[in-house]
């Protein structure tokens, strides 16, 4: 099932915007250091899903509400559009019980777009954590409405 996602054959893939893509790493920024809702480790913007592994600092589904909430209402203006969900509903979460788990997620969620086939290594895709484009500490445009 997640290869098919990855591959993105069919369904909404706003994601794939690059606007809309680095909006949403913006997002995940933000809520990191700003509104400070957890530790950030790793991330994959997909073309119509994302990966993030995290270490809440509020109960999940107030991180979860947040960040789809923001990067919801702000790539919904870069689209152009209203009235149109962004995300879908559920959202699946998992408890990293030891540091061997830890990692292998790491490697899960930055060789997304490699098994996908989108890229040949994992620093070559630009939305993920692996990228040395997405530098952590360095937000880019905030989204409106950002204090």
């Amino acid at each position: 099932m997640d290869r098919e996602m990855d591959r993105a054959s069919s369904g909404p893939t706003c994601l794939k915007d690059p606007r809309v893509a680095s909006c949403f790493i913006d997002t995940l920024f933000v809520a990191e250091q700003k509104w400070e809702l957890y530790e950030l480790f790793a991330w994959v913007v997909m073309s119509n899903h994302v990966h993030v592994l995290l270490r809440p600092h509020k109960p999940v589904r107030d991180v979860t509400r947040a960040v789809k909430k923001t990067s919801a209402r702000e790539g919904n203006i870069i689209l152009g559009r209203s009235g149109t969900p962004f995300w879908q509903d559920e959202s699946y979460d998992h408890w990293v019980r030891n540091e061997k788990e830890f990692n292998r997620i790491v490697r899960y969620i930055e060789w997304n777009p490699v098994r996908a086939g989108l890229v040949e290594s994992v620093d070559l895709w630009p939305w993920s954590s692996a990228s040395g484009k997405a530098q952590r500490g360095q937000v880019g445009n905030l989204p409106h409405g950002f204090n």
